[in-house]
């Protein structure tokens, strides 16, 4: 496998991580009201991001492919959770 394969397979891998972490902090912050102490959405997205990288990481470890409907329930689940406490949605 070549480096440019090498990469497209890990863009293709990441990119629903990164996606659904993008997306669950836009709508994150349109939800939940402004406080001084959140962090920006952009902090966010890069926290949900890596939660949802790691989270589809372990499913191909556990599972040994990658694409499991289960690994994208876990991603779903890790990001969401990973935005209620990069929000400190606790404090509401």
């Amino acid at each position: 496998m070549g480096f440019w394969d090498l990469l497209l397979h890990l863009l293709g891998f990441t990119a629903p991580a990164i996606a659904v972490g993008v997306l669950i902090a836009l709508a994150g912050a349109l939800v939940v009201p402004r406080r001084s102490a959140a962090r920006s959405w952009r902090a966010q997205a890069l926290i949900n991001s890596v939660v949802g990288v790691l989270a589809l990481a372990a499913g191909l470890w556990l599972f040994g492919v990658d694409g499991k409907m289960a690994s994208y329930a876990a991603l779903v689940v890790a990001v969401a959770s990973g935005q209620w406490a990069s929000s400190r949605a606790w404090r509401a």
